[in-house]
């Protein structure tokens, strides 16, 4: 195991108990934290009770991540160069909601291409349906890296 994620929004004990308990491992994985999920839009974060945008709520978050220990978050790719802005490049950004170019966004709100994330600072690209849900996953994978200047 290299990477491990807890939510944001267990607040600050459960993310420092979870730092604490991967700190004494001599090769401990990542751990970051899950902010805002990618398919939520500003009406929909209103509906469970926060009455600030996506962007606003990703940041307070990534901010008590980096506070309590934590190596990285996971956010949409729109709010990664806010995130590297506040808590610096080395904080790592886990980025879901990646769609190739030709894709269909599905349920998807806060989406960027994979050579977008990257653009704007993404460290892992989270590129699921879009090769899950292929006739051909490793076909759609390699359009993929084409699509980012990478020969597979």
């Amino acid at each position: 195991v290299w990477m491990v994620n807890v939510h944001a929004s267990g607040g600050r004990r459960m993310l420092e108990a979870s730092a604490e308990a991967l700190a004494s491992y001599q090769q401990a994985p990542h751990l970051i934290a899950v902010t805002v999920l990618t398919s939520l839009t500003e009406d929909e974060l209103r509906e469970v009770g926060l009455s600030v945008s996506p962007a606003e709520q990703v940041q307070t978050l990534a901010r008590l991540a980096r506070e309590c220990g934590l190596a990285g978050v996971v956010s949409s790719a729109q709010e990664v160069a806010a995130i590297k802005d506040t808590c610096g490049d080395g904080f790592l950004c886990v980025t879901p909601g990646i769609r190739p170019a030709s894709s269909d966004k599905g349920d998807q709100r806060r989406v960027m291409t994979p050579a977008q994330a990257l653009q704007v600072g993404s460290d892992y690209l989270v590129i699921g349906r879009p090769i899950t849900q292929a006739a051909d996953p490793l076909q759609a994978l390699d359009a993929i890296l084409q699509e980012m200047g990478v020969t597979p």
